[in-house]
C-alpha cells in the first residue's frame, strides 16, 4: 500500500481508482480536444495562421517539460497534496482560457493547463502504484487507468467537435472547471497523503531546474519545426540548448546531488528502460495517427467537426475495452508477449491506413484500420505502463510514473513533428506538379502512416529484445531494484 511513513489515512481503494482515472482522462483529453476547435478559435480571437499552433503547443511544451518534476514532487511532497494542487491549477487555468479575450491570454492559460497536467498525470499513476499491491490488484487498476488515458486522446476529438458545434469553443475549457474542483475535494477526502517529510527537506533544486528547462526547450524546438523547419537556426539552437541542459542534469544527478531528483540507478532496471523506449515509440505512432486521421476526415472527406468526432467513437470504445481486458491478460500471457503483440497489431493497422485516398470513404478507408490500431494500442499500453513501474520502491513510484508519461508525450511531440514535416513535404511536392489538393493531402498522409508504422515496428522489436521474459502466472516483479547494501547506496536511500 502507500508509504507507511507518509500515509495519514487508509486509502479508499475504489474512490482512489475513480479519481485517478478521471484525472488522467481529463489531462490526456486536453491534448487533442482543441484540434477540431482551432478554426473557431482563430475566427474568435483573430489568430494569424502561423500562431494558431501555439494553442496546442503551449499545452504540450509545459506538459512534457514539467512531467518529470511533477512525478518526483509527488514522491517528495506527498502524492495527495501534489495531485490536489494539480487539479486546482488545471481548473483555474481552464477557466482563464475559457474567458480569454486575447491570443496571449489563451496561450498563457493553455501553458498553465499543461503545467497542471504535468503534475496530475504522474501523480495519478504514482497514487495507484503505491496504493495497490503489485500483482493482480495493481494490474487491474493500471489497466483501467490506461484505458481512460488512452481513450482520452481519441475521445478529445469527439468531445471537442460536440462542444464546438453545439455550444462554442470556450466550453472545451469550461468543462474542466467543475470536474477539477469536485475531483480535488474528493481526492482530499479519500486519497492517502503518502508524504515523507525527511525527503521533502532535501529537494534537488539544481536537478529540477535543469531537467525542466532542458525538456521544455527540447520539446519547444521540436514542435516549432512545423513552422520553422528542422534546419532553422532558432530550432537547432533550442534543441541544442535543451540537450545541453539535460546533459548537465545527468551530471548533477550522477555526481553532485545528495538526494537526486532522478537517481540514475533506476536505469539499472532493464525492464524500466526498455518499457520507456517502447512507450516513446507508442506515443510517436499514436499521437500522429489521431492527428492525420482527423485531418483526412475533415480536409479530404469534408466531414464536419462533430462528424469527424463521431468517426472516432468505435475506436475509442474498442481501445478502452482492450485496455481493460489487457490488465487481466497480462496475468496469463506476460507483459512481453502482450506488448509485442499490441505493437505489431498497431504496425498492421497503420500500414492499412496507407490506402486513404481523395475518393475514399470512412467505411472503406478508415474504419477497419482504426479498429486494428485500437486493439493494438489497448493491448500494448497497459503492459508497457506496468513494466515501466513494476519493481520500483514506493518512494520512487512518482519518478517511474513521471518517466513513462514523459516518454509517451515526448514521443508524441517528436513523432508528430517528424511526420508532419514528411507529410507536408510530400503534399507540397504534389501541388507543385499540379496534383489536386485532395490527392496531394492523401499522398502526404500515406507517407506519414508508413513512417508511423515504422515507429510501431521499432517498438515491437525493442519489446522482443529488451524486455526480459517474465513468467506470466506467479507475477514476480520483473526486475526489482537490488536492496542497497553498500555505504553509498545506504546514504542515497536515507537522503
Amino acid at each position: 500500500m502507500g508509504d507507511a511513513s507518509g500515509a495519514e489515512q487508509r486509502p479508499h481503494l475504489r474512490a482512489t481508482l475513480i479519481l485517478s482515472c478521471l484525472a488522467q482522462f481529463m489531462v490526456i483529453l486536453d491534448v487533442s480536444v482543441v484540434n477540431v476547435a482551432l478554426p473557431s478559435i482563430r475566427s474568435a480571437l483573430h489568430f494569424p495562421e502561423q500562431d494558431l499552433q501555439w494553442v496546442v503547443n503551449a499545452y504540450t511544451v509545459t506538459f512534457a517539460g514539467f512531467m518529470l518534476l511533477g512525478g518526483r514532487a509527488a514522491d517528495l511532497l506527498g502524492r495527495r497534496r501534489v495531485f490536489v494542487a494539480g487539479l486546482l491549477l488545471f481548473g483555474v487555468a481552464s477557466l482563464a482560457g475559457g474567458v480569454a479575450e486575447s491570443q496571449g491570454m489563451l496561450i498563457a492559460a493553455r501553458a498553465v493547463q499543461g503545467l497542471g497536467g504535468a503534475v496530475i498525470a504522474p501523480a495519478s499513476l504514482s497514487i495507484l502504484t503505491a496504493t495497490f499491491a503489485e500483482g493482480g490488484a495493481r494490474n487491474r487498476a493500471v489497466g483501467i487507468w490506461g484505458a481512460m488515458g488512452a481513450a482520452g486522446g481519441s475521445a478529445g476529438v469527439l468531445l471537442g467537435g460536440m462542444l464546438t458545434e453545439w455550444l462554442n469553443w470556450r466550453w472545451i475549457l469550461f468543462i474542466n472547471v467543475p470536474i477539477g474542483l469536485v475531483a480535488a475535494i474528493a481526492a482530499h477526502q479519500y486519497i492517502a497523503e503518502g508524504r515523507n517529510p525527511e525527503r521533502a527537506q532535501s529537494f534537488d533544486l539544481p536537478g529540477a531546474i535543469t531537467a525542466t528547462a532542458g525538456l521544455s526547450l527540447l520539446v519547444l524546438g521540436i514542435v516549432r519545426t512545423s513552422v520553422t523547419g528542422w534546419g532553422s537556426a532558432s530550432t537547432l539552437a533550442l534543441m541544442a540548448g535543451g540537450l545541453a541542459l539535460l546533459v548537465v542534469f545527468v551530471v548533477i544527478e550522477g555526481r553532485f546531488a545528495t538526494a537526486p531528483l532522478m537517481p540514475l540507478r533506476i536505469y539499472r532496471s532493464r525492464t524500466l528502460s526498455a518499457a520507456n523506449l517502447v512507450v516513446l515509440m507508442l506515443g510517436a505512432a499514436m499521437f500522429a495517427m489521431w492527428f492525420f486521421v482527423s485531418l483526412y476526415l475533415q480536409q479530404v472527406l469534408g466531414l464536419s467537426p462533430i462528424q469527424a468526432g463521431l468517426c472516432f467513437l468505435p475506436m475509442t470504445a474498442l481501445l478502452a475495452t482492450c485496455s481493460t481486458l489487457s490488465s487481466r491478460m497480462v496475468q496469463r500471457f506476460g507483459a512481453k508477449t502482450l506488448l509485442t503483440t499490441g505493437m505489431l497489431l498497431m504496425t498492421v493497422g497503420l500500414l492499412l491506413f496507407t490506402d486513404v485516398a481523395a475518393g475514399g470513404s470512412y467505411a472503406g478507408d478508415v474504419l477497419v484500420p482504426s479498429l486494428i490500431v485500437a486493439v493494438g494500442m489497448g493491448i500494448a499500453f497497459v503492459p508497457a505502463t506496468l513494466a515501466a513501474v513494476s519493481g520500483v520502491t514506493p518512494h520512487e513510484a512518482g519518478l517511474a510514473s513521471g518517466l513513462v508519461n514523459t516518454s509517451r508525450l515526448f514521443g508524441g511531440a517528436l513523432g508528430l513533428a517528424i511526420l508532419a514535416t514528411i507529410a507536408t513535404s510530400t503534399t507540397n511536392s504534389d501541388l507543385h506538379r499540379h496534383v489536386a489538393i485532395g490527392a496531394a493531402l492523401s499522398d502526404g498522409f500515406q507517407v506519414a502512416f508508413v513512417v508511423a508504422a515504422g515507429f510501431a515496428l521499432i517498438g515491437a522489436v525493442i519489446a522482443i529484445v529488451g524486455l526480459p521474459r517474465i513468467p506470466p502466472r506467479g507475477q514476480p516483479a520483473p526486475e526489482r531494484e537490488p536492496a542497497p547494501t553498500d555505504e553509498r547506496e545506504l546514504v542515497a536511500e536515507r537522503a
